[in-house]
């Protein structure tokens, strides 16, 4: 079932099966919105666990998602520090929207997930909020600045990581991207270090190829995750 609404001032879908085990849920650019049916239905290829998917809008990509200031890596748009703002959201009015559009149980598993930008942003909120049991990662953009010290520096929330990356994605020309690689792998030793639950997961191509089924392997991950445990 899909529910297609606009909470203030987003648009938010939700793809919803018959009494779901979890919340999956993902911000994605306004546009691009309509591509969740797609990794909803790849989610549902792996994994046989109901669940239900939210997606909501950014306008702002590089201010709703950063969680600090830091100066342009590509192109000339600087990221912003909307990220407190935009978890704000989710846990304030969103999540409290959804469960009583469908008379949901308080105490249902919330995973949060999302890809690039999105993917830092769901990392982050690991370390910011005890509302999730889990976060997804995918190709997530670990190369911002100043991020390998902060997740060394904070402890991490969430008793579930998923982290994944395109084996091409750190041969870039750009040099703090390129670092992505590397910072990945930081993020995963760190991880283990701290006694989190995690894992690193590879995939072919760049950045910019099979988005919808990298992040839905992520989801997919963490709703067996939580099934089993």
């Amino acid at each position: 079932m899909k529910k297609d609404f606009l909470l203030d001032g987003r648009r938010c879908v939700c793809y919803r099966s018959e009494e779901p085990s979890c919340v999956l849920i993902q911000a994605e650019e306004a546009d691009r919105l309509d591509s969740l049916e797609t990794e909803c239905q790849l989610i549902g290829k792996l994994t046989e666990r109901p669940f239900m998917l939210v997606g909501f809008s950014v306008d702002d990509w590089n201010r709703e998602l950063s969680p600090w200031k830091a100066p342009a890596v590509f192109g000339n748009e600087d990221f912003g520090e909307g990220a407190r703002e935009t978890l704000s959201f989710i846990q304030d009015t969103l999540i409290q929207h959804v469960f009583e559009m469908f008379s949901m149980k308080e105490d249902i598993p919330l995973i949060l997930g999302g890809y690039s930008l999105a993917g830092l942003f769901a990392l982050w909120s690991a370390f910011e909020s005890d509302l999730f049991c889990a976060v997804s990662g995918a190709s997530a953009s670990v190369w911002f600045p100043g991020w390998t010290d902060y997740i060394r520096e904070n402890g991490c929330r969430v008793s579930h990581v998923y982290l994944s990356l395109g084996d091409r994605e750190e041969k870039t020309r750009n040099a703090v991207m390129a670092t992505v690689g590397n910072c990945m792998r930081e993020m995963y030793r760190i991880l283990a270090e701290k006694g989190v639950d995690h894992v690193l997961q590879w995939n072919e191509g760049n950045h910019f190829r099979d988005a919808e089924l990298r992040c839905a392997k992520g989801f997919a991950w963490a709703v067996e995750r939580l099934s089993n445990g």
